[in-house]
């Protein structure tokens, strides 16, 4: 369906919209965009409604980014919205009849800006179309239920009466069931197929598990409007939730893990070879997503806090290891054989850009299977495999993302350029800041 049909579906179920929200996902995956009178709806596919290009590359605080090559350097020129099909969704938790899409934009060209992260799954997702093979999704989504804040710099604190472990208690779940309710429901309504809800490790620490599909790129959709519905929701309920990798020192923190498959034309897992045992496909497949991983750590974990996921006591794996059924393996075999044959990747931190994520995931299980990339033993118990971990520095990350030849390849050099820039320029930013820690031990006493 175009926008107009689904649109037109729309007002005659509900009625025209008192505004359309407008949503671009930036480099960071912030939302932005703007607010359209809901009469006006029909000039959005007309290429009328700009914004700055530059609105993709902002950093993490909302500053334009001068090195990226965009902003008001070069005199930040627009480009033009046009509505990503299938997201025009009802927003239930507000009142009245308001309505939200999501979108690209595009340059004066009439193609979609190379600054679009949504553009560049896309052009993975037709790397596999060319071998006759369509990727088949499942999310895993972590969030913390926290109590209202003051201000924003005061630290979290959980829901009262909330165990420091949770672990799956059915407890909880009931006693936080209104505001689960709510999160469920708006999700009915907005499309997005959610499957089990668990009461995670964590205090106040949910995940909710996406069905299967065979678009990835709704699947990032999906995580997104998922991403703002529960923050607006929870909201409502008088509390605050976060996708934060690592809300708490303390406790365990939030991930993004992602289950995959392949699919040939026929619709077969072609993981599944009719024998039980692993496949060479799904193990080159591992192969590849563990020999590209170092190199796009800075998009599983792309921010100053992401890096404490893979810490003490974050439930995260930290190095680059493979494991048939084990969690503490980054990429876990759930089935090595039959229909269910995949992978699960259980690095992505919950902060992640889902489609550049998801690019980057996809993208090492093609290189692996394409170069017969053997993944090595698996990790078996506790014992330590001798893999060197994952990198610890945040700009460690960002600098071999810029070394390497395979994420230039994946992304393009000019998006390549774009994504440093925006996270050097947060490192330079953010690093600066001297922490209260240093000022309560350092200050009086030195």
């Amino acid at each position: 369906m175009s926008f107009l049909d689904e649109y037109d579906a729309y007002c005659a179920e509900h009625g025209t919209p008192e505004r359309l929200e407008l949503l671009l996902p930036d480099i960071n995956a912030v939302l932005r965009g703007k607010w359209l009178p809901g009469d006006q709806a029909r000039k959005l596919p007309d290429g009328v409604v700009r914004l700055p290009l530059s609105t993709y590359a902002p950093n993490i605080m909302g500053h334009e980014v001068c090195a990226s090559g965009y902003g008001s350097k070069v005199g930040d020129p627009d480009g033009y919205l046009t509505p990503i099909p299938g997201t025009l969704r009802r927003m239930p938790w507000v009142g009245g009849n308001i309505a939200q899409v999501l979108c690209d934009m595009e340059e004066e060209t009439g193609q979609i800006t190379i600054l679009s992260p949504r553009l560049h799954l896309q052009r993975v997702l037709d790397r596999f179309a060319a071998h006759g093979w369509t990727p088949v999704i499942a999310p895993e989504l972590e969030f913390y239920i926290l109590r209202q804040r003051a201000r924003s710099e005061d630290a979290p604190l959980p829901p009262t009466r909330t165990p420091k472990a949770q672990n799956y208690d059915m407890e909880l779940l009931h006693r936080a069931e209104p505001m689960l309710n709510d999160i469920l429901s708006a999700c009915e309504v907005q499309g997005i197929p959610t499957g089990a809800l668990i009461a995670e490790y964590g205090p106040g620490q949910f995940e909710v598990n996406f069905k299967h599909t065979d678009n990835a790129l709704r699947a990032a959709d999906n995580v997104l409007m998922f991403r703002r519905l529960v923050r607006a929701v929870v909201d409502s309920h008088g509390m605050e939730a976060t996708f934060m990798a690592k809300p708490y020192a303390e406790h365990p923190g939030n991930g993004m893990h992602v289950h995959v498959s392949l699919v040939d034309t026929e619709g077969h897992n072609i993981f599944d070879t009719g024998r039980e045992e692993m496949s060479d496909l799904l193990r080159h497949a591992v192969g590849g997503t563990l020999t590209t991983m170092r190199d796009m750590q800075t998009i599983f974990a792309p921010h100053l806090n992401s890096i404490r996921r893979f810490g003490p006591g974050s439930f995260a794996p930290s190095a680059p290891e493979w494991g048939s059924d084990h969690r503490g393996a980054a990429v876990r075999i759930p089935e090595e054989y039959g229909t269910a044959a995949r992978l699960e990747h259980r690095i992505c931190g919950a902060d992640v850009n889902p489609y550049l994520a998801l690019a980057a995931i996809l993208g090492g299980v093609l290189y692996g299977i394409e170069n017969a990339i053997d993944p090595g033993p698996p990790l078996e118990g506790e014992e330590p495999s001798g893999v060197e971990p994952l990198e610890a520095d945040w700009a460690g990350t960002v600098d071999r993302f810029t070394r390497s030849a395979f994420a230039r390849d994946l992304f393009g050099e000019e998006y390549c350029h774009v994504y440093t820039a925006v996270r050097r320029d947060e490192i330079a930013e953010l690093t600066t800041i001297i922490s209260p820690i240093e000022y309560r031990y350092y200050l009086s006493r030195l």
